[in-house]
């Protein structure tokens, strides 16, 4: 399975902090690098966990998310998200 997801950083202090609007998930790290890597964990780890409880299927239809075109599941609505500062 493939996600296509929205990924937003942005410098808060000393700490880059990621976001993922679309699963409504964070992280955080000491650079972008870091920061990016901790949120595809964090994203994994949420996955796994909805999938091990048994609500995965209500995790990604809350997120508002559906199977497009070659079967990657992707956001079906516009996000409405605030500017944060520098999104990479």
């Amino acid at each position: 399975m493939k996600i296509r997801i929205t990924e937003e950083i942005w410098k808060e202090g000393n700490m880059y902090v990621s976001y993922c609007p679309e699963l409504d998930v964070v992280s955080c790290g000491e650079d972008v690098r870091q920061a990016k890597k901790n949120l595809l964990e964090a994203i994994m780890i949420n996955i796994e966990e909805t999938k091990k409880m048994g609500t995965f299927e209500k995790f990604l239809d809350e997120s508002g998310l559906e199977i497009m075109n070659g079967g990657i599941m992707s956001a079906r609505k516009e996000l409405n998200s605030e500017f944060r500062g520098h999104h990479t």
